[in-house]
């Protein structure tokens, strides 16, 4: 791809300055119409050292509402950012609807830097490069705009310009021992900036190869580039809203329920037993939980269940052996305006534990394959396409090192009627049951048949979901406590 780049295309400051005074009014009043359309636009910068990014990031900002975008220098990880998966610190910078969010490097680090100075390994490299995609297929999808740009020089001329800030003392930081090391080894380099290019260049996130020898000539392409893709943009998306919403057939249904009529609700265990053996897992769960700190292993665990299916007390159990200084536990609402205006999946990446630590979900990202199915604030097409999301999602955390496991709190109508009765008839116990909690009984069939398909898709080898037999509490708690101490202290036996 880059072989085939001309770098020698000019333009001198006369040429472009007509052109750029046009261009600049085109994109303030797109960044209004991305505003009042809320479409949230991201803009990618890499490229060789002293390509012109910095330079070339203010001549794309200059004419915008400095009020409507945030840019962001992404260099090597801050101990907090090592000790999460490698993403997190991007969908966290993630913008809100409307908004514009600048890189100047960004997750390409990853495949780049990274790989050159060794930090990521041969091996991995396949992972990352999925993850990657999947990540920018996600925020494509759900509305973002993806513009990416390799800025694009020769050897000399980097060289020549890096003697150029080294010259001046005021500038000379900016030239770093890598910078230099990267341009003794310009051909390798550029052959692992080639590869990042082919394997990262998809139609939902296309590359544009800027040639920056020229800074006039760069910019002009930059902000042309940039107001095509948001006049296109935007016009898909009128498109898309004058388009009539059809209605999901009964044929569109891929599954009807057999998971969870299969579950054996029978099971149980008297008072006495199951005081014994929490006993005995809280045990070995606190001493496995300083284990984990030591190894820095990072535990997830989700929570899902019917309404009073007893995820509050399986929590419970386990919180009472943990050391409170190392798990938080994340009770999911319904989203606040600011989750609104992001991906669905932001608010939970804000969850993900650092290594070592332990976050626990009661309820989770299902919620976008559940309730907003079943209640319709998600689209058919949002919902269906979260299955894969969700998969890469956990497979991510997981190749972060995560421990992932999610467990369904599964109890039989019967059972929910006699606990939603008995909460009802109980002062200290009235405040857990509400009116959502009978509206969503009366659609006890829609959701089962939501969480059959659920359990089918995104069940995975790497974060399965374990069903709870949970008529009996006394039997789910033991359950649960038992799968998490079983599944640590294998990881623990694998990596030692």
């Amino acid at each position: 791809m880059l072989e085939k780049i001309d770098l020698n295309k000019k333009l001198s400051k006369e040429e472009s300055k007509q052109i750029m005074e046009e261009l600049e009014g085109k994109l303030a009043y797109l960044q209004r119409v991305c505003k009042e359309r809320k479409i949230p636009v991201i803009i990618i910068f890499e490229g060789f050292g002293a390509s012109g990014k910095g330079t070339l990031i203010n001549r794309l900002i200059y004419p915008l509402d400095p009020r409507g975008f945030d840019v962001y220098a992404i260099n090597g990880e801050s101990e907090d950012e090592r000790l999460r998966p490698f993403l997190w610190r991007f969908w966290t910078k993630t913008p809100q609807k409307g908004r514009i969010a600048i890189f100047d490097r960004s997750w390409y680090r990853r495949v780049l830097v990274d790989r050159f100075d060794g930090v990521t390994k041969t091996s991995q490299l396949p992972d990352a490069f999925n993850e990657i995609n999947a990540f920018e297929r996600q925020l494509s999808d759900d509305g973002n705009v993806m513009i990416k740009f390799f800025l694009d020089i020769t050897k000399k001329e980097q060289k020549k310009r890096f003697e150029r800030l080294l010259e001046n003392k005021e500038t000379a930081w900016r030239v770093s021992k890598g910078d230099l090391k990267r341009n003794k080894h310009f051909d390798e380099y550029k052959a692992m900036n080639e590869e990042m290019l082919q394997k990262t260049d998809t139609e939902f996130a296309p590359w544009t190869i800027v040639e920056a020898m020229d800074r006039e000539y760069a910019a002009i392409k930059i902000l042309k580039v940039v107001t095509g893709r948001l006049e296109e943009s935007i016009a898909a998306q009128k498109a898309r809203s004058d388009q009539p919403k059809s209605a999901s057939s009964i044929q569109d249904r891929v599954m009807k329920s057999s998971i969870l009529s299969n579950v054996d609700l029978s099971l149980s265990l008297d008072k006495e037993e199951y005081k014994a053996r929490k006993k005995e897992l809280q045990n070995r769960l606190s001493i496995l939980h300083s284990e984990l700190y030591r190894r820095r292993i990072p535990v997830i665990l989700g929570f899902e269940g019917w309404d009073a299916g007893g995820k509050g007390g399986a929590i419970k159990r386990l919180t009472e052996a943990l050391d409170p200084r190392g798990y938080q536990v994340h009770p999911t609402a319904s989203p606040n305006d600011i989750e609104k205006s992001h991906h669905y999946l932001w608010r939970f990446w804000q969850g993900v534990p650092k290594a070592g630590h332990i976050a626990i979900f009661d309820r989770t990202w299902y919620g976008r394959v559940m309730v907003e199915r079943i209640e319709g604030f998600a689209a058919e097409e949002e919902w269906k396409r979260a299955y894969k999301e969700i998969n890469d999602f956990e497979s991510c955390l997981v190749h972060s090192g995560a421990i992932v496991l999610k467990f369904w709190l599964q109890i039989d109508k019967d059972e929910q009627k006699r606990r939603f009765d008995e909460r009802t008839n109980t002062p200290e116990k009235r405040w857990k049951i509400t009116d959502e909690d009978w509206r969503n009984r009366a659609k006890w069939d829609l959701y089962e048949e939501a969480v059959d398909e659920m359990l089918i898709r995104t069940s995975t080898t790497y974060a399965p979901w374990i069903i709870v037999e949970g008529n009996n509490k006394y039997y789910a708690r033991i359950k649960v406590l038992e799968t998490v101490v079983k599944a640590i202290e294998a990881r623990l036996k694998e990596d030692s």
